[in-house]
């Protein structure tokens, strides 16, 4: 629990921060309010059978490590003395326990039950946690206060705690919410926040813990949050501790002529009422408070209840903890190994899970510690002037290769395979850690990109050479076929044979539009082959034109058509080469004939003509 109604005295100074603001960080974490606070979202007998509790911790676990957060889990000892009312009264379900002060003096602190459910829990929570390479710190009784001394000697940069008198055992950044998941988050609270926004430095918030209350003591009867902290800032935080721990109840029978200061105050300043009536309701108020301070204490003996406030003080400001110069204190601090068959073992025991859905869960979450601890260390070269390529690092880098860009919930990531991570194949981590660690690899990884597109445009691209040479025996194909026809137009005697052949001619080019649409879709050896074959078939019917008339028998089949196409010659797919009727009389060249002589020339050089 902490202190009455100091988390609300705090609110103003509670921060929300992402949860990659713990990377890199060494965290004490309370274990035992980590266990209360995942016991509390499933609190049936069910999810207790089930371990869901067990489950968060799993999960909490793995996403700090991630971030490469040293853990150090701290475990509370014995009860303390001073404590054990308190301890009594829950264990009672809220009814009072009375403890006087001759009884504390003789009593010692209360060695806790290990055979509990509640330490059962604690016990299975050790056990996973040295098992992903967490320590473990036994406290000598109040675990909060031992991550508090570590915290205030600089040994680790914040502790995990929802116990509010963190602050009053010595602690500067208290962590008391995480929250995993889309946009995680953690609830902080910074010690220098407290003293510059509402000016309470440890003393005053042990003075707060006296008036209020706490595990320690019960607090002033009918003193609110309120009129307590108007109690310690009337006195100020240089003194306010000291004037509890050396006078006692005579400290706060002083406050009484408060409301005679208010009266003064009135006299001397009429002009400003406002001030005066501020001035006297505080006065009253802290004058009442007192009066029910000691009505409730109903007199009694003084240095009794003086000798009280003294063993809460000193509960607070030397509590029973090792010192951080200890071996075992030492030893904490030291990493430890990740022992990936050992929670194998444990996670099948606890929550039946295959090996294989361990490995999952886990190896890529310390694949990214393993990088960003490699991140780190080349960081700090850089620091001191050393600058090493990537292959003369003497620690080899855990990044293999990078396999493909990813995208998770609008952050820019990279898929990548390890080296010697056994278990993991590949695995997805954030570009800006990636960058930092090894930017060679990406700067590898854009090479090969760029080169693979190259390679791809190259192929589906045809050559220029290519094109100009397919071109180039089309236009011989055609020029072959207007000569054939001047040909067939000067020698009368063979009019209809030279016409039969400009036909053939005709419909082979038409058929090649037809079967051949995308030219640069045949293989470069077929367009060579093919491209031979239409320059020896052009030679030959030239060459038979000029040097002598050839009749064709028309009954015989019709030569095999050479087939070529053109992308440019598209359009032409489809028309018609209207076929030339021959005239009875072979000596004769009719008027029909001379038209259709004259289109088809007409056609051939449009063709010619949209090549160009």
């Amino acid at each position: 629990m902490g202190v009455k109604h100091l988390w609300d005295i705090l609110e103003s100074c509670k921060k929300t921060v992402p949860l990659h603001h713990l990377q890199n960080k060494r965290i004490c974490i309370d274990l035992s309010c980590w266990i209360v606070q995942l016991q509390n979202v499933g609190k049936s007998i069910s999810c207790v059978k089930e371990k869901v509790h067990l489950r968060g911790l799993f999960h909490r676990i793995r996403a700090l490590i991630a971030l490469n957060c040293s853990l150090i889990f701290v475990t509370d000892g014995s009860i303390p003395a001073i404590k054990l009312s308190t301890y009594r009264q829950r264990l009672n379900s809220g009814k009072d326990v009375t403890q006087n002060g001759s009884n504390l003096q003789k009593m010692s602190s209360l060695p806790r039950n290990r055979g509990s459910e509640f330490s059962c829990m604690i016990k299975e929570a050790r056990i996973l946690g040295m098992a992903l390479g967490i320590p473990c710190l036994n406290g000598i009784e109040e675990g909060e206060a031992q991550c508090a001394l570590l915290n205030s000697e600089l040994l680790c940069d914040g502790c995990f705690s929802s116990d509010s008198d963190i602050f009053l055992f010595g602690a500067r950044t208290v962590y008391r919410d995480i929250c995993l998941g889309d946009g995680g988050y953690v609830v902080c609270y910074e010690m220098e926040d407290i003293e510059r926004k509402l000016g309470f430095g440890r003393d005053s918030l042990i003075a707060l813990a006296l008036l209020l209350g706490s595990d320690y003591n019960q607090g002033v009867y009918g003193l609110g949050p309120e009129s307590a902290c108007q109690i310690v800032r009337s006195i100020g935080d240089k003194h306010v501790l000291q004037k509890f721990a050396s006078e006692g109840i005579e400290c706060l029978k002083r406050l009484k002529g408060a409301k005679k200061q208010g009266q003064v105050l009135k006299d001397n300043n009429k002009e400003n009422m406002l001030d005066h009536d501020m001035a006297l309701s505080h006065a009253c108020q802290v004058q009442i408070s007192v009066s029910i301070f000691f009505v409730h204490a109903g007199g009694g003996n003084n240095s009794q209840r003086d000798y009280n406030f003294l063993q809460v003080i000193n509960a607070y400001v030397k509590p029973k903890c090792h010192p951080v110069d200890s071996d075992i204190v030492m030893r904490v601090l030291a990493q430890y190994p990740f022992q990936r068959s050992k929670l194998q073992q444990i996670c099948a025991e606890f929550f039946q899970w295959p090996p294989e859905k361990t490995d999952e869960y886990v190896l890529p979450k310390i694949a990214e510690r393993d990088l960003r601890r490699f991140a780190n260390m080349r960081l700090t070269s850089s620091e001191v002037g050393l600058n090493l390529p990537l292959n003369e690092i003497p620690v080899k880098c855990p990044v293999s290769e990078i396999i493909k860009c990813r995208k998770v919930q609008g952050r820019e990531c990279y898929e990548v395979s390890w080296n010697e991570m056994d278990g993991l194949g590949t695995s997805i981590i954030p570009a800006d850690l990636l960058k930092s660690a090894c930017p060679e690899k990406i700067l590898e990884f854009d090479e090969k990109k760029g080169l693979l597109k190259k390679q791809n445009a190259q192929k589906r691209r045809p050559k220029k050479t290519e094109t100009a040479s397919s071109m180039a025996e089309l236009d011989l194909q055609l020029t072959n076929l207007s000569l054939n026809i001047e040909l067939g137009d000067h020698a009368n005697h063979n009019a209809s044979d030279s016409s039969e052949q400009v036909f053939q001619d005709a419909s082979a080019v038409d058929e090649a539009y037809l079967n051949n649409r995308d030219l640069s879709s045949s293989s470069l050896d077929e367009q060579i082959e093919w491209n031979q074959n239409v320059r020896n078939t052009s030679d030959g019917q030239q060459s038979d034109s000029v040097a002598k008339n050839e009749v064709i028998d028309l009954l015989s089949p019709s030569p095999t058509k050479q087939l070529y196409a053109s992308s440019k010659c598209q359009q032409f797919i489809g028309e018609h080469v209207e076929v030339i009727n021959l005239s009875e009389s072979e000596s004769d060249t009719s008027p029909e004939h001379k038209r259709k002589a004259k289109e088809l020339r007409m056609f051939l050089a449009g063709i010619k003509n949209d090549l160009h």
